[in-house]
């Protein structure tokens, strides 16, 4: 059985969130920027989970003593370090132009998360839909509480009992191992 298509791929030019996040600018400027792309990831990684996106965050060469490298974090998000002497922003157009031509622009949005005005009409010209980093952080931020306030009232429903924790058909299954049924 195929894995369904995610219905975005989030392309994220990461080191100008970094440079725009006022926690990883902080993060970065305190611990370095290795702390800020690990939080960044980390960050992504649940928000990507969330909403079913395919996510790339990339990041240019110019930080790192390596080639080009791919990461794969989840299913849900990998993280691109460009080709040396290769911008974010040219692996992102480059991206946006490929999809362009691909028959998956007819099932799936093509997101680019950048605040690079120009990066933005490029992107924009190829088709794809544009989103802030401050839109991006908001959506986050909004994500995890949603999600924290899920476990919330899923923690209140369920008790002190593992046994509550349960999905109805695991409760009846063990009920019914308990009084010799099965």
């Amino acid at each position: 059985m195929s894995r369904a298509l995610p219905h975005a791929l989030l392309l994220v030019d990461g080191y100008n969130v970094v440079g725009i996040w006022a926690d990883l600018r902080y993060l970065r400027d305190r611990e370095g920027l290795e702390e800020a792309r690990r939080q960044l990831i980390e960050a992504l990684t649940n928000y990507s989970a969330y909403q079913g996106f395919d996510t790339r965050i990339v990041f240019d060469a110019q930080y790192r003593d390596m080639g080009s490298s791919r990461e794969i974090i989840t299913g849900n998000l990998s993280v691109y370090y460009t080709d040396f002497g290769q911008t974010a922003d040219t692996f992102i157009e480059k991206t946006c132009a490929a999809f362009r031509n691909d028959v998956r622009k007819f099932h799936q949005r093509l997101i680019v998360a950048t605040s690079d005005r120009v990066h933005r009409r490029t992107v924009v010209g190829y088709g794809a839909e544009w989103m802030s980093v401050e839109q991006l952080a908001a959506e986050v931020t909004a994500t995890t509480q949603q999600v924290q306030r899920k476990k919330k009232s899923t923690n209140k429903k369920t008790g002190r009992l593992l046994g509550h924790a349960l999905d109805p058909d695991a409760q009846k299954r063990l009920s019914e191992l308990r009084f010799g049924k099965l």
